[in-house]
């Protein structure tokens, strides 16, 4: 979902209080694993809200938020930091997950089954009873502060024997399972962020609905919250309601031109 407020370039807080709508007891459990210093496992769909809750967590807590995509080429150096050339001296930078351990931050790393597997492991040491962080380059070790929390999210909709977490790993983590909130519940989110009225907002619920239905059909991602939001957005713009769909949600979620004509009918039926 789209951020609301950036920010501040200094201390890292969030200047304005990110929009997220509670499903369960989400908050409270995060909560209590901050107090007890218990890193924090997030697993649910594509645009269901992790990265917003955990950016809504952030600002709830009051602390700096370091986030991290994480991809196929993702170095241990890239999170840990690395020697660089600046003015004909080589100097020390720190990456995301340094300045996270030394300030305090909460560190998230979104989609951390795609870094690489001798990349995930540079977190075992922070998330058990240790808290430290070993940089062999330097030959130093940090002791994470004590407002240090690790965030980790992943869809497991993409599991593979290839891209999954060991059980070492996730052992090592409690752990936060997320949908997409029900129907009252995301309409009134499609209406909040995509600032439209709850009648259009409640028609791009139910339609998205449906198209979650089809993934037994051949559909290999349902549409999720964050085009819903998309599709109003276009819609408060003055895009036709059916371009808007076609444009944010059946384009993005197939190549094929049958599940696009499945698609197009739903769109006819319902809006």
């Amino acid at each position: 979902m789209a951020l609301i407020g950036q920010p501040d370039p200094e201390t890292g807080y969030k200047k304005n209080k990110p929009y997220y709508l509670e499903s369960d007891n989400e908050i409270s459990i995060f909560e209590t694993a901050y107090d007890a210093k218990l890193p924090v496992m997030l697993k649910g769909p594509t645009g269901c809200g992790k990265t917003r809750f955990v950016e809504h967590m952030a600002y709830r807590l009051q602390r700096p938020l370091i986030s991290v995509s994480c991809h196929e080429d993702l170095f241990a150096s890239d999170l840990i930091g690395r020697f660089l050339l600046l003015n004909e001296e080589t100097v020390w930078v720190d990456g995301p997950i340094t300045r996270a351990v030394r300030q305090g931050a909460i560190c998230y790393l979104d989609e951390v089954v795609e870094a690489r597997k001798d990349t995930t492991v540079v977190i075992h040491p922070l998330t058990d009873d240790r808290r430290i962080l070993h940089i062999d380059k330097k030959g130093e070790t940090i002791a994470a502060h004590p407002d240090f929390l690790l965030v980790i999210s992943y869809n497991p909709g993409y599991q593979s024997l290839l891209k999954d977490l060991k059980q070492s790993t996730r052992q090592r983590f409690v752990s936060l399972t997320f949908h997409y909130p029900e129907p009252s519940k995301e309409a009134e989110i499609v209406s909040h962020e995509g600032q439209v009225d709850m009648d259009i907002a409640e028609r791009l619920v139910s339609l998205g609905g449906k198209i979650r239905n089809l993934r037994e059909h051949g559909l290999t991602e349902g549409a999720s919250t964050r085009l819903l939001i998309y599709s109003a957005q276009l819609i408060r713009r003055g895009i036709p309601m059916q371009d808007a769909c076609r444009t944010a949600i059946c384009l993005p979620l197939t190549d094929d031109t049958g599940l696009q004509e499945t698609l197009k009918d739903l769109i006819e039926d319902i809006l």
